[in-house]
């Protein structure tokens, strides 16, 4: 009886056959990419987030903005001629996690980055409709009410310094001075207006 005969017929050893395929093939594609630099290391210019636009950041997760927005622009002309520059790894290397994905009800935000004014934000995440008429996408008005916790906002920084981002003692010093009196609207303005400037910024 052949091997191929034999998994057809016991359900284990179809397990284990599949099992060891996907570990291998996992192995292979996946291996090669700690070593390849470019998906390692920050693109030039790119900056870890500063206090206000990491709170921003977690915020942004919270609330789920990511369900309907990505941060991922494919390397198709489509793609880059409506949001510019395609996404590379580089970018992505102080995102814990990262923003990826494919699904997109409102637009991608990879670049959004400069692209509206601080006004223009924080009149559209009051609400939308007032800037975008046939927008689908809920207001956040409470979060102009929420202040920034910069207690927590220090032992965060101070962990992902652990884990390799390159926050200085001063900045984590200035913790108390920059998010003092900001709110999460302020937090998430901040953090929008950090996207994709790395890349912008060498075109």
């Amino acid at each position: 009886m052949s091997l191929q005969q034999t998994a057809e017929k016991n359900v284990t050893v179809l397990i284990i056959l599949i099992v060891l395929v996907v570990s291998v093939g996992g192995l292979v594609q996946i291996t090669p990419l700690f070593f390849q630099t470019s998906l390692t290391e920050p693109v030039t210019g790119l900056k870890p987030y500063s206090a206000l636009q990491l709170v921003g950041r977690d915020v942004y997760v919270r609330e789920g903005c990511y369900t309907c927005h990505s941060q991922m622009i494919r390397p198709f002309r489509s793609e880059t001629e409506r949001y510019g520059h395609y996404s590379v790894a580089g970018e992505f290397v102080y995102d814990r996690p990262f923003q990826w994905g494919s699904k997109r009800t409102g637009p991608d935000l990879a670049r959004v980055g400069g692209r509206y004014s601080d006004d223009w934000h924080r009149v559209h995440m009051n609400n939308p409709r007032d800037v975008v008429p046939e927008s689908i996408m809920p207001g956040y008005p409470w979060l102009q009410n929420n202040a920034v916790d910069v207690n927590s906002t220090i032992r965060k920084m101070l962990v992902l310094r652990k884990l390799g981002h390159p926050y200085s003692d001063e900045e984590i010093q200035n913790v108390q001075e920059m998010v003092s009196g900001k709110t999460e609207l302020d937090a998430v303005v901040a953090y929008l207006q950090s996207l994709g400037i790395a890349i912008k910024s060498r075109r």
